[in-house]
């Protein structure tokens, strides 16, 4: 367990200066943003109304949402102008975040200048004083304690919400967060956590200093934040300071990509080792979501990852009809190269299917062998489905071939669905085939008599530029039909598990030796 621990912590570090650096970029771009436009809503009734609704509409979008809006965005942009402007990572949460810390600043700008005392205002006319000297010298000095009051704000909202760029490839402290309640490493949870607070108490204490010392004229305050905080920003991006003034690695950087969960983190670090036993420098973007790893794929923004043939089939095809295991490779292999230049390397040996599961004593007592029984019974029953698949073709699929009308649909984190079934909360999940917890909580899968349910082959798939780089192809080619689905359960497992937890990169270390692939 203290091992988990150390490990945690040890990571915490580099992710912080990746959030430091994006959380201090968004919200200086939102000051130059908010104040311009502050200056006019308060000079302008009627300007205030549109830049207030505009500011309050953009708050009401969930965060995740906001985020996840910037890919598509920032894609069809990349079409006109061209392959610099990346969808993924430090741009589309730079503008998420950015857009979400524009309310407290505005709102809090306006009030300070529009409550600035219309004495003072008449005395700077009576000097003599331009709209522009009145703001400078009068107004903004007035106004600084509010204003510096909502930037306040914004700067904890920022800190806060930036643990959820990590949902589209940005690295930062979320990547603890998700990757702990996927692999249920409650230590990666609370590391997480902890920083990511620590970090917005720090910042909020710091900028509180600057706004009393605003607010009671005394300059040491304000001197005293300021320099703390220089301090502090020195320290937290010190890691990426060293990084930058040691000239880097002559090694190519390449990215491994992974979806949310163990199975994919082990995955991502059995091709990492392999990449730098090759003389690779790595680099990770985890917890991307179906819908996008793919297209960050084909873009570039990732060189590498494990997707599952069915997944591309339905998803990225929108084939809907199941064909045999090896038609279905080959004509993904040939579409994805024809479509996009995406190379398909090869299935790694097991396959990660969905598969319904129920309690034993339930299978037992109901009679549930196959998906027509669970369909004959769903009136009766819940259903628990991870976060992605009641949207899927694949459910779509489902139902037109068996008439399942569950009592009621829930979607969970993976993490929580097995947890769901084994405690009651539900009676039947979309688990997954190759996942430990069904032996471990002896479930029972369910048959699917109509093949409604297309093949789940786990298949490496590289990206355009490197389709025919015979180097990085030769470093990730022992993997290719070497872990066969017993390993991979097993290694899931080692993560999943509540007692003696292993990480993912344990469970990928233990994974090559036990394929072979690693003496």
């Amino acid at each position: 367990m203290s091992g988990l621990w150390a490990d945690a912590f040890a990571r915490v570090p580099s992710l912080l200066a990746a959030h430091v650096e994006l959380c201090l970029a968004a919200l200086v771009l939102a000051m130059l943003i908010s104040l311009p436009l502050s200056v006019w809503a308060a000079r302008s009734r009627r300007a205030s109304g549109v830049v207030l609704t505009v500011a309050s509409i953009i708050q009401t979008i969930p965060a995740l949402a906001l985020l996840a809006l910037f890919y598509p965005l920032l894609l069809a942009l990349r079409s006109l102008v061209g392959d610099w402007l990346t969808p993924l990572g430090f741009l589309p949460a730079l503008m998420a975040l950015t857009l979400y810390a524009l309310l407290p600043i505005i709102r809090n700008a306006v009030t300070g200048l529009t409550g600035v005392d219309p004495a003072m205002v008449e005395a700077a006319d009576g000097v003599g004083m331009t709209a522009r000297q009145k703001l400078l010298w009068v107004e903004a000095p007035l106004a600084a304690p509010t204003i510096m009051a909502g930037i306040r704000t914004a700067a904890v909202w920022t800190i806060g919400i930036g643990t959820l760029a990590t949902t589209i490839g940005q690295s930062s402290l979320g990547d603890l967060i998700f990757a702990g309640l996927q692999t249920q490493n409650w230590a990666l949870v609370l590391a997480g956590c902890i920083a990511s607070a620590g970090l917005a108490l720090i910042v909020d204490q710091l900028l509180g200093l600057i706004q009393r010392g605003l607010a009671e004229r005394k300059k040491w305050k304000l001197w005293t934040a300021l320099v703390l905080l220089a301090a502090g920003l020195l320290l937290a991006l010190g890691p990426r300071l060293v990084a930058s003034a040691g000239g880097g690695s002559d090694r190519e950087v390449v990215t491994v990509g992974a979806k949310g969960f163990s199975e994919q983190y082990i995955l991502a670090r059995m091709i990492g080792t392999q990449l730098e036993r090759a003389g690779y420098a790595v680099r990770y973007r985890e917890g991307l979501g179906s819908a996008v790893v793919f297209q960050a794929l084909s873009n570039g923004d990732i060189d590498v990852y494990v997707d599952y043939a069915g997944t591309i089939w339905t998803n990225e095809m929108n084939r809907a009809k199941p064909i045999p295991r090896d038609a279905m490779r080959r004509a993904i292999g040939d579409w994805a190269m024809k479509q996009h230049g995406v190379r398909l390397v090869g299935a790694l040996g097991f396959e990660n299917a969905y598969a319904f599961a129920v309690r034993r004593m339930d299978a037992r007592a109901r009679g549930l062998k196959t998906l027509d029984d669970l369909a004959r019974l769903s009136p009766q029953l819940s259903l628990g489905a991870d976060l992605e698949f009641l949207d899927r073709p694949e459910w779509a699929q489902v139902k037109a071939a068996y008439p399942m009308r569950f009592a009621s649909e829930r979607a969970y984190d993976p993490t929580f669905m097995y947890r769901a079934l084994q405690s009651g909360q539900v009676d039947a999940i979309s688990a997954f085939s190759s996942d430990g917890r069904i032996a471990a909580f002896d479930f029972v899968t369910l048959s699917d008599p109509e093949g409604a349910i297309p093949n789940y082959d786990a298949i490496m798939m590289v990206s355009p530029k490197h389709a025919k780089d015979q180097r990085f192809l030769d470093a990730v080619q022992p993997l290719v039909g070497a872990i066969p689905v017993d390993a991979m359960r097993a290694a899931n497992y080692m993560v999943d598990r509540e007692e003696d937890k292993s990480s993912p990169a344990t469970a990928a270390a233990w994974l090559l030796r036990k394929t072979g692939i690693e003496e």
